[in-house]
């Protein structure tokens, strides 16, 4: 679910106090298209979206997450339909998996 070698690589090259910038500033913008998705999603805009969900999940090791979002980008690009369901669920087993994991 989290690539944790892409967390260990991020967390050596921009130190640890930078690292917790950087996933609060992730999870904060993160929600917010979460929060759109879930409550008014607009079809014109779901490429967009998931295209910035899946390369803010890359840069954070959120595997899963943008795989999954990956996957609806491409649908949205082709004009079909798009599940928001799995992305939404993927994501907030995601956000459990690396609080457990950044905790330990």
């Amino acid at each position: 679910m989290i690539d944790w070698a892409r967390v260990t690589e991020l967390k050596s090259e921009i130190g640890e106090t930078d690292f917790s910038e950087v996933v609060d500033m992730f999870l904060e913008e993160v929600e917010e298209v979460i929060d759109k998705l879930r409550n008014a999603p607009v079809k014109a805009d779901l490429e967009i979206d998931l295209h910035f969900l899946k390369s803010s999940a890359l840069n954070l090791g959120f595997a899963d997450f943008a795989r999954i979002c990956g996957e609806g980008e491409r649908a949205a690009a082709k004009g079909g339909d798009v599940a928001l369901g799995p992305v939404i669920e993927s994501y907030l087993a995601s956000k459990a998996d690396f609080a457990i994991g950044t905790a330990a």
